[in-house]
């Protein structure tokens, strides 16, 4: 046997043994590529929530009807996405290992979606029917958006750090839990200053659903981001 025949051998025994991890490695990529997309459009929507809360501050009805069309529109895109998602980790297979992992991530940054989607109903439905809010409730319910937006921002920031630097990863993940927290404190003490106001009772049971609806927003926020922590170690 030629040496040069005996290296082709070589070339071709190593490189099956680096196809599989340059694969992987690729795949890692494209299923990351496609859930900060997805994730992208889920903040796209929070950023909106604060947007509608001012429109019922100023009690401008019909800036919160475009805004919740907005919404319902982003909400379709979120879901398209998701299923983009979805159909990309299928087509990807048993290749790449931590496809569960990917796929737990997008749910959960879905469910943030659909909890605007809900705040966004049920804020133009206290509008419509004409009901007041006290201008402290509103201040405090206007802080309470920014701070789940702000949680969602972190989440997205926590997400690309797995593009650059993973190793960052759960650094800029307890800034998402710093934030949640922030959220639950706003939270809280809205949600004694509505039970102990004057409110009639279906505008009060709706803000009740609101808020929750914004600390659930963040709840999820913070479980994705430890979807996150976990897709750190397999990237």
């Amino acid at each position: 046997m030629t040496i040069l025949s005996c290296c082709k051998r070589y070339i071709s025994w190593g490189e099956t043994l680096v196809l599989p991890v340059e694969t992987e490695e690729r795949v890692k990529r494209r299923a990351l590529n496609v859930c900060q997309d997805h994730l992208r459009k889920v903040l796209e929507i929070t950023r909106k929530v604060p947007q509608m809360v001012d429109c019922l501050a100023a009690g401008n009805k019909e800036a919160a009807r475009q805004i919740f069309l907005e919404i319902e529109t982003a909400e379709d895109e979120v879901d398209i996405a998701r299923r983009t998602v979805s159909k990309e980790l299928a087509q990807i297979g048993a290749i790449l290992i931590s496809r569960e992992d990917f796929l737990r991530f997008t749910n959960l940054a879905s469910e943030v979606a659909d909890f605007c989607e809900g705040i966004a109903f049920w804020t133009l439905s206290i509008m419509e029917h004409g009901w007041k809010v006290p201008s402290d409730i509103k201040e405090d319910l206007s802080k309470l958006a920014g701070a789940v937006l702000d949680t969602v921002i972190k989440l997205r920031e926590t997400a690309m750090t797995l593009s650059y630097a993973s190793s960052k990863t759960l650094e800029k993940a307890k800034e998402v839990e710093t934030a949640e927290r922030i959220v639950d404190e706003v939270y809280r003490d809205l949600e004694v200053k509505i039970i102990n106001s004057n409110l009639e009772i279906p505008a009060m049971l709706l803000l009740r659903d609101i808020t929750q609806l914004l600390e659930n927003a963040a709840d999820k926020a913070e479980d994705a981001s430890d979807a996150v922590r976990i897709l750190s170690f397999a990237m």
